[in-house]
């Protein structure tokens, strides 16, 4: 695997030559105006393909992915950040993992998702991220609205997929 430099060299340079990952596995030919527009009328499996391609720490280590997520989880609305808790807690509950033992392991301020703050939000998705990241994926493709508030250039470079999808064929 590539050091984040390099990755990130390779992105800049991949960017600046024009060129762009291709979505053959990706069946859909709509095009989107804008990512709220992506993530209304594309599909939950759609969203699936293309987010698991772009965000598995293969791709982006998590260093760099957990101060984009603490970021981007307190930006979205409180009820918005309950819904992605539960469905973490859902997900890994289905693992084995109770959110009683999930509070004591991430130090968490309540196993209650509706109770949960940002922080607490972020430090259940950084963990699910490193070791479920199959589990991250499906969250995000269920709840998209996250993915709009990451900024760092990794991880925006990542997105690329998502962006050709909706500005592709434009001139």
């Amino acid at each position: 695997m590539p050091s984040s430099e390099e990755y990130k060299r390779q992105v800049m340079k991949d960017l600046a030559q024009g060129n762009r990952e291709t979505l053959d596995d990706v069946s859909s030919t709509d095009e989107y105006q804008n990512f709220d527009d992506f993530a209304r009328r594309s599909s939950r499996e759609e969203r699936r393909q293309l987010f698991g391609k772009s965000f598995h720490p293969d791709r982006i280590p998590s260093n760099q992915m957990e101060p984009e997520l603490r970021q981007a989880i307190a930006q979205i609305q409180p009820n918005e950040r309950d819904d992605v808790a539960k469905d973490f807690l859902h997900h890994l509950k289905k693992r084995g993992l109770s959110d009683r033992d999930l509070e004591k392991q991430l130090g968490l301020s309540t196993h209650h998702a509706s109770r949960m703050t940002a922080d607490d939000v972020s430090k259940l998705a950084a963990f699910t991220y490193h070791n479920h990241p199959d589990i991250f994926q499906d969250v995000l493709a269920d709840k998209p609205g996250i993915v709009k508030f990451l900024s760092n250039p990794i991880v925006g470079a990542a997105l690329g997929a998502v962006a050709a999808k909706w500005l592709g064929g434009r001139k």
